[in-house]
C-alpha cells in the first residue's frame, strides 16, 4: 500500500495547496470561496438538476437555447442522494462528491501507471495529473473527477481482464458526461480485438471463456445510449433530439472547422489569456498523444485517449473549455511520466516545481479573476 498512499498524498497536497491559493485570492478580492468552488458556471446547472430535476431552459438570441438536458444525470443524481442523506446543501454535496471522486480517480490513475511501468511512474503520473494548468477543475463541483474515476478503473479492469467490471464502469461513465462515450469505445474496441485474437485459428468457434468479454462490451455503451435516447424521446426525435439540445448550446461536431476559425482569429488578432493558454494546452495534448501512440501504449488507453482528443479537437462551442474536456485524458501524461522516471532526480524535481507554479497561478487566475466559463 506504500505506493498508493504516497501517490494519493502527493495528489492531496497539490490540490489542497491549489484550494488554499484560491481561498487566499478570493479573500483578498472580497469573493466567496465556497461560491467560486461549488456554485460557478456548470456547477449551478448540476445543483439545479439535483434540486428540481430536469426542465430548466434559458433563451438568448435566436438559435441559442440552453437546456439542462445537455447535462448527463449521474452526478446530479448523486448530489441529490448525498444532500438527502447528509445535513448539507446541494453545493456542499457537489463539492464533497467531486473531491471524493478526484481521490478515487487519482488512485485509478496510479494503478494504471504502476501496472504498466512501476510505482515511481505511477506516482509521477498522478502528480503530473494533479499539476496540469487546468487541474483546478478537480477542486470544483464539476463532473470531470467522476468521469476520470470511472474511466481509470474501467480501463484498469480491461487491462487486468475483468470485463464485467470494465463494462459496468464504462456504462456509468456514459451517464456522467457526453465524452464518457470514450470509455465505452475503449472497452468495445479492445473486446473486438480480444475476440479476433482468441478465435484466430479456430474457424468461427468462439471460446466459452469469451462470454465475459462479449458481456462487458455489450454493457459498456448502455449508459450513454440510454440517456441520449431519453433526451431524444423528450424532444420528440429519439435519434437526434439530444444533439439538437447540444446545438442550442452552440456545441456541434464539425471536424474542427469552428475551432480552426477561432484559432485563426487568435493568431491574427490576439485575445484573452485563457484562449491563448487553451491553444497551447491543446497543441501539447496532440504532441503527447503522438508520443503515446509511438510508445505503443496498450490499445484501450490509445482508443480512450484518441476519442477524447478527437471530440475535443473536432467539436465547436466553448473554446476555453477544451482543456477541461481533456482533463480525463490522463494517459496523455504517461510518456512524460516515463521520461521523468528515467531522468535524473534533480531534473524531475525541476519539472514538478515548474508545473506546480504554473498550475497554482493559472488555476487561481481561472477561478478568481478570469470570470470565464470553465
Amino acid at each position: 500500500m506504500a505506493g498508493p498512499v504516497l501517490a494519493l498524498g502527493a495528489f492531496a497536497a497539490a490540490r489542497l495547496t491549489g484550494m488554499v491559493c484560491v481561498a487566499l485570492v478570493s479573500h483578498l478580492t472580497h469573493q466567496d470561496t465556497f461560491r467560486l468552488l461549488g456554485r460557478s458556471w456548470d456547477s449551478r446547472w448540476y445543483t439545479g438538476i439535483a434540486a428540481h430535476g430536469y426542465g430548466r431552459t434559458l433563451f438568448f438570441e435566436p438559435g441559442v437555447v440552453q437546456s439542462d438536458l445537455a447535462f448527463f444525470p449521474l452526478y446530479p443524481g448523486l448530489v441529490r442522494a448525498v444532500a438527502t442523506v447528509l445535513p448539507i446543501g446541494y453545493g456542499a454535496a457537489g463539492l464533497l462528491l467531486a473531491w471524493l471522486a478526484a481521490g478515487a480517480a487519482a488512485w485509478g490513475v496510479y494503478a494504471i501507471g504502476e501496472r504498466l511501468h512501476g510505482r515511481r511512474t505511477g506516482t509521477l503520473l498522478v502528480l503530473l495529473w494533479a499539476l496540469m494548468p487546468h487541474s483546478v477543475v478537480l477542486s470544483l463541483a464539476y463532473t470531470e473527477p467522476v468521469l476520470t474515476a470511472l474511466a481509470a478503473w474501467s480501463l484498469y479492469a480491461v487491462l487486468s481482464g475483468r470485463w464485467l467490471w470494465a463494462g459496468s464502469l464504462a456504462a456509468l461513465a456514459g451517464l456522467a458526461r457526453p465524452n464518457g462515450f470514450a470509455v465505452a469505445a475503449a472497452v468495445c474496441v479492445t473486446a473486438a480485438y480480444e475476440i479476433v485474437v482468441r478465435t484466430r485459428g479456430r474457424g468461427r468457434k468462439v471460446p466459452h471463456s469469451l462470454w465475459k468479454v462479449c458481456a462487458g462490451a455489450a454493457l459498456a455503451p448502455l449508459g450513454w445510449a440510454t440517456f441520449v435516447l431519453y433526451v431524444g424521446i423528450r424532444k420528440g426525435d429519439p435519434l437526434h433530439g439530444y444533439f439538437a439540445v447540444q446545438r442550442g448550446w452552440g456545441s456541434t461536431f464539425d471536424f474542427g472547422a469552428g475551432s480552426l476559425v477561432f484559432v485563426k482569429h487568435l493568431l491574427r488578432d490576439g485575445d484573452k489569456l485563457v484562449f491563448s493558454m487553451t491553444l497551447v494546452i491543446v497543441a501539447v495534448a496532440l504532441l503527447l498523444f503522438a508520443l503515446l501512440v509511438a510508445d505503443r501504449a496498450p490499445l484501450p488507453l490509445v482508443v480512450y485517449t484518441g476519442v477524447l482528443v478527437l471530440i475535443t479537437i473536432g467539436g465547436s462551442g466553448f473554446f476555453e473549455s477544451k482543456p477541461r474536456f481533456l482533463l480525463p485524458a490522463f494517459p496523455l501524461l504517461i510518456p512524460l511520466a516515463l521520461a521523468m522516471t528515467r531522468a535524473r532526480p534533480k531534473s524531475a524535481h525541476l519539472v514538478v516545481c515548474a508545473l506546480a507554479g504554473l498550475s497554482l497561478a493559472y488555476g487561481t487566475y481561472l477561478v478568481t479573476t478570469a470570470h470565464m466559463p470553465l
